[in-house]
């Protein structure tokens, strides 16, 4: 007879191997009586007995790390990881590359799947918008940093590695207004319940608030280049004065160009044009494009290092506090000038 395993034990209780984990290791938390009841039941009516082998595990550190980013696809997530790696496979682990592919529910899968195998902690760039996705990590005390992103009702001691978008985004609208431009076009594409984006459109509307310039939302979602060449044109043909273009994403500023090229739209001329970037590819664009730059590789380090230390604070034996040793960082915007934004 085949020997029983916690997925069978999670399949005749009707629960997730992650509770059966949680469950074997006492990491109860909100865990309901009813629900400890059936899963003891059906460890005993399996006779199910953890290996030797697999109790001192559990009271081991297993140099694993589990990083899930948002979309393998984008070059940010690349340069984000690259960053995570740079600082966790010296230290000795190994790094498990995972893709949420913008989905709150592949995440959640994925978190799952980590959990279950006692990874040492959890890098995430979040998908959820709300915070209680990510209490099964919290329930059994991993390590845990989110990225880039955070969730509106993330607590306080909770890790956190961010850009400093929602200022960096403040002062360039009081630079833009400075200049001369009446018009801020905030171009946008949101793929997930969250997005570094939402701060980033926040500070700009705080500056045209304070500058008394008009702000315009373009939310490019998931339309095609016919569908953002046409909101851009009739945009443009409804504003009076000056108007700038704002690419709130590396990838956008392609379609966007597309979009001003086959438009017959010139920049610095008829319009402004800035961008969010993350590898200064645009600098080869005409003269150069105005940025707003970040540094994944920056914040992959970041987050790396603080969840060494919170790996640190829980110990090799996974009893100590990893949250103690939580830190919120934010690192800075740099501004890279070129001539795609001029003074009037």
């Amino acid at each position: 007879m085949a020997k029983v395993t916690i997925a069978d034990i999670a399949r005749e209780a009707q629960v997730s191997v992650t509770t059966v984990s949680r469950f074997i290791n006492g990491n109860y938390g909100k865990m309901s009586q009813a629900t400890r009841t059936r899963v003891q039941e059906t460890i005993d009516r399996l006779d199910y007995r953890p290996s030797a082998s697999a109790r001192r595990m559990r009271q081991q550190s297993t140099h694993v790390v589990g990083v899930i980013v948002a979309d393998i696809s984008n070059v940010f997530s690349s340069l984000l990881f690259s960053g995570i790696y740079a600082e966790l496979q010296p230290a000795g682990y190994d790094v498990m590359l995972m893709n949420a592919n913008n989905s709150a529910t592949q995440e959640r899968d994925e978190i799952n799947r980590l959990l279950s195998q006692e990874v040492d902690g959890l890098i995430i760039q979040p998908n959820a918008r709300r915070f209680a996705a990510y209490e099964p990590i919290v329930s059994s005390k991993t390590p845990l940093v989110m990225v880039d992103r955070e969730c509106a009702d993330q607590p306080d001691g909770m890790a956190s590695v961010v850009a400093d978008n929602e200022d960096s985004c403040h002062r360039m609208g009081i630079a833009l207004a400075d200049m001369g431009y009446d018009n801020i076009v905030v171009l946008s594409r949101t793929r997930s319940e969250i997005s570094a984006q939402a701060p980033r459109v926040a500070g700009f509307t705080k500056a045209a608030e304070e500058r008394h310039v008009l702000v315009v939302p373009i939310e490019a979602d998931s339309h095609d280049d016919a569908w953002l060449q046409q909101r851009i044109r009739t945009t443009l043909d409804h504003l009076n004065g000056r108007t700038v273009l704002v690419s709130l994403m590396g990838p956008l500023l392609f379609d966007i160009l597309a979009a001003l090229k086959t438009l017959g739209i010139r920049f610095p001329d008829d319009v402004g044009l800035v961008s969010f970037d993350d590898w200064r590819w645009s600098q080869y664009v005409q003269d150069g494009i105005y940025l707003l730059e970040q540094d994944p590789q920056a914040l992959g380090r970041e987050a790396a290092r603080n969840l060494l230390e919170q790996i640190g604070a829980r110990g090799e034996d996974r009893t100590g506090d990893p949250y103690a040793k939580s830190h919120r960082i934010i690192l800075p915007v740099t501004e890279v000038e070129a001539s795609s934004v001029t003074k009037s």
